[in-house]
């Protein structure tokens, strides 16, 4: 396949790729239930979509703080911004194996970690719970409504995501053509 073929496809993927994440980023400032975001399906989707290792990283992290910017900066910041690094790791796994199996593993693995780290932080950062393993269990029971939610979200913005992409590359992307016959044109 010809250079000139392959390039424009390549580079309207990208732009597919990071008008979505755009769109997923802006609508974290919307009004949703706790947790219900699109912040963990964008984080991940950008690891498996993008290209660029320096985009796959510094994308969500820049939605992410801007969205900070309207929603409010707070303690925890560090443990969700490294959460969501996790994540975007956890897409880059999933890049060159995606299938339904995969990314729903991948969603589940996402929510998981984010629920282990965050709820983690605020046992560590708050005086909420005792500094005991009993404490540390309370402030996880606590925190299951949330997981439940995080995990619908997730769940719900990875299928739009992941889902939109496809039909996207679909209807608007120029088909690929068999390298025989792109050599003779």
């Amino acid at each position: 396949m010809s250079t000139e073929n392959k390039s424009p496809s390549l580079a309207m993927k990208t732009i597919l790729a990071v008008s979505l994440i755009v769109v997923a980023a802006a609508l974290r400032i919307a009004p949703h239930p706790w947790n219900f975001t699109p912040i963990g399906a964008m984080a991940i989707f950008s690891g498996t979509m993008l290209r660029s290792r320096w985009m796959k990283f510094t994308l969500p992290l820049l939605a992410l703080f801007a969205g900070d910017v309207f929603v409010g900066f707070h303690k925890l910041m560090p443990a969700v911004y490294a959460s969501f690094l996790v994540s975007v790791a956890i897409g880059i796994w999933l890049e060159n194996r995606r299938s339904v199996a995969r990314i729903g593993a991948a969603t589940l693995a996402g929510a998981t970690q984010f629920f282990l780290v965050t709820n983690f932080a605020v046992w560590l950062a708050f005086d909420t719970y005792p500094k005991t393993v009993a404490g540390l269990a309370a402030c996880y029971a606590a925190g299951l409504p949330l997981f439940a939610n995080t995990l619908a979200g997730d769940a719900s913005y990875v299928a739009l995501l992941f889902g939109g992409y496809a039909l996207a590359e679909r209807l608007l992307l120029p088909a690929r053509q068999p390298a025989e016959l792109t050599e003779l044109n």
